[in-house]
């Protein structure tokens, strides 16, 4: 998979030397797990969020009951949602706490060890080997790095970015 061509990738994104395939791709593997993680996490930020808003939207349900003259609802609403734990003793954000310091912060760190150990701290190896197999040298829509990109100048091209149909 090591592969370097003049107008290849930029030296942050080249493999070391000795640097097997399989270990790119392990590399790659332990990379796209952490990518799923941070998804993961954004979604349970979502998860606070939507619950939060449903929880102050609940200040709302809980006067317009009072001025539907439905106190005993209005005072039901309010000892038994209103600020409610998520899970036994947990907020939203407390389970967040729990997550980054139980998992995502150890994997973060593990991961980023992984690369500085095994390839020099180097990021998105595979990735990039990919880029080098799929893109089509000499088209200007298929630049290894973004300092040989095409600029808007070129005679009759678009800038990069430009032209929406293009391939990415």
């Amino acid at each position: 998979m090591s592969t370097h061509h003049a107008d290849g990738p930029d030296g942050a994104h080249q493999c070391p030397p000795g640097v097997s395939d399989t270990l790119v791709r392990a590399l790659g593997a332990l990379s796209k797990a952490l990518e799923t993680t941070e998804r993961a996490r954004g979604h349970l930020y979502a998860f606070h969020q939507l619950t939060g808003g449903a929880d102050f939207e609940l200040d709302r349900a809980v006067g317009l009951l009072r001025e539907a003259g439905r106190d005993e609802w209005a005072d039901r609403v309010q000892a038994e949602i209103l600020g409610r734990n998520v899970i036994p003793g947990h907020w939203t954000f407390q389970i967040i706490e729990a997550y980054n310091a139980t998992y995502y912060e150890p994997f973060k760190t593990t991961e980023a060890q992984a690369r500085q150990d095994l390839v020099g701290g180097r990021d998105h190896l595979y990735e990039a080997e990919l880029k080098e197999r799929r893109r089509t040298r000499g088209h200007p829509d298929h630049t290894a790095r973004p300092d040989s990109a095409r600029t808007a100048d070129e005679p009759g091209r678009p800038a990069t970015g430009d032209d929406p149909a293009a391939p990415r």
